[in-house]
């Protein structure tokens, strides 16, 4: 496991190649040894040889200027809002992390899937189900980021095997819950440059709710990862590769032994503006993580599930991406979802517009 030098300005987080899981060739069980350690110890670490092509790599980012350049008219019509499932373009400042915005525009897609039809006492996460939105004046769009969507399917899958290898485990032990009907998700991020020295959100601490994440950043960085003695460590890009880290139904999964950890992005200085386009690794939605059974050798390593008082985990996948999005996104679940919040708002705090947090800057 290569690492870092924080002192020349990168930093120590781990370097997986997962071409090594592939090689027949390479020691297995010190590449094994190498990742576990990595997602226990830190939560994060970059990915390289992965195999997906620069042109994929490279493409993404250059359709996401395009339609990010493109007049506000265009963007706004496929903004989420008018979408049940929460797809779509989203405004500088109109997602929220703990109560407070986040200085970022983006896409937000999902599966290309039809509406499920609400049915009488079904659970409501299933109204999560749905169809993308995109520009009709920028189709190139749509056919990059599915391209790039199938590609960080098959490296999320394959560190996942990598990492069920590394728990003592089958393979395919997470397979179950990654077929067709998985709930995977990306966002195409843009960060403008602060309008302020004061805004230093781009988006809020966190921690990702699913299995994993996959984050393809440009060269600008802004990416902190959370240092268990609570300092922010900067995920410096280093070119060609991936930053992967594990989500809150890993954690559930392994009790505590994979670690989902928090971080943040900062926002460029002003004149600057940084792109990045992460994935999101989750299970179907009808999914209920139960806990694996670890090797005596690491359960004794389990640190147990984090206990937050305003981030509870849900081991059914479904309630716990629904509380997440209906959080991030007020103006959405105002308008779409107010029956639940009807029902729930009070108890978990979501940021409605009439219960939102004054914002706040880290």
């Amino acid at each position: 496991m290569t690492t870092l030098d924080q002192a020349s300005g990168s930093i120590a987080l781990p370097v997986i190649d997962i071409s090594r899981f592939r090689d027949p060739a390479a020691d297995r069980e010190t590449f094994l040894a190498e990742l576990r350690r990595a997602a226990h110890e830190v939560g994060f670490f970059y990915v390289v040889g992965h195999g997906v092509a620069p042109e994929l790599t490279s493409g993404i980012f250059e359709v996401s200027r395009r339609f990010f350049a493109s007049p506000i008219e265009q963007r706004l019509a496929i903004e989420n809002v008018h979408s049940p499932q929460f797809r779509g373009y989203t405004r500088t400042g109109h997602e929220y992390t703990l109560g407070s915005p986040d200085w970022r525009e983006q896409i937000d897609v999902g599966p290309e899937r039809d509406a499920v039809e609400p049915v009488p006492g079904a659970p409501a996460w299933q109204r999560l189900i749905g169809p993308n939105q995109w520009p009709a004046e920028l189709p190139e769009l749509r056919n990059t980021t599915l391209e790039w969507q199938r590609e960080a399917l098959r490296v999320s899958r394959e560190v996942l095997r990598a990492l069920a290898a590394a728990l003592g485990q089958d393979e395919g032990y997470f397979d179950t819950w990654f077929d067709e009907e998985a709930a995977t998700h990306l966002k195409i991020i843009r960060y403008p440059g602060r309008p302020s020295d004061d805004v230093e959100q781009g988006v809020g601490a966190h921690k990702d709710y699913g299995y994993l994440a996959l984050l393809q950043q440009d060269e600008i960085g802004g990416l902190q990862v959370q240092a268990s003695d609570g300092s922010w460590i900067d995920a410096v890009p280093v070119p060609g590769s991936f930053v992967v880290n594990i989500g809150e139904m890993l954690e559930i999964a392994t009790q505590g032994y994979l670690v989902a950890t928090r971080h943040r992005v900062v926002s460029p200085p002003a004149g600057v503006e940084r792109f990045s386009v992460p994935f999101f690794l989750a299970p179907r939605l009808d999914a209920v993580v139960e806990p694996l059974e670890l090797p005596a050798e690491l359960a004794a390593g389990a640190r147990g599930i984090s206990e937050e008082e305003h981030n509870p985990l849900h081991a059914a996948y479904g309630e716990n991406a629904l509380v997440g999005w209906l959080r991030s996104h007020p103006k959405v679940a105002e308008r779409w979802w107010s029956d639940v919040l009807a029902e729930t708002s009070a108890d978990t705090g979501f940021a409605t517009e009439s219960n939102r947090t004054p914002a706040t800057r880290d």
